[in-house]
């Protein structure tokens, strides 16, 4: 069974990535049956199958091996690091008055 996380070639029967550790099935959000990621619908009771488990991957299966050193020996350093960044926000109902009063810091 492939992963959808890291395309990872895994045996039958198997729950979690052995390479990146993501859940290789999903559950049935009516029901609760295990399915395989590639099943539409639940074999149970029928309901579409819609993965609700986020896929979300660890940082280490995409952060090249240099990177990662380098941000973990120089942690410290990155930790207290203040930098100027652009927010971009959508307007919610009266979200532009409540901003106006606010200091940029805050």
């Amino acid at each position: 069974m492939g992963c959808a996380v890291c395309s990872h070639e895994n045996p039958p029967g198997a729950k979690f990535c052995q390479q990146c550790g993501a859940r290789l099935e999903i559950r049935c959000a009516r029901c609760g049956s295990e399915l395989p990621l590639s099943a539409r619908f639940c074999h149970d009771c029928g309901l579409p199958a819609v993965d609700t488990t986020p896929a979300t991957p660890e940082p280490r299966v995409y952060t090249p091996k240099h990177l990662a050193e380098k941000i973990l020996t120089s942690r410290v350093a990155l930790e207290a690091e203040r930098k100027q960044v652009t927010v971009l926000f959508a307007d919610v109902k009266g979200s532009m008055d409540l901003a106006e009063q606010l200091d940029p810091e805050a």
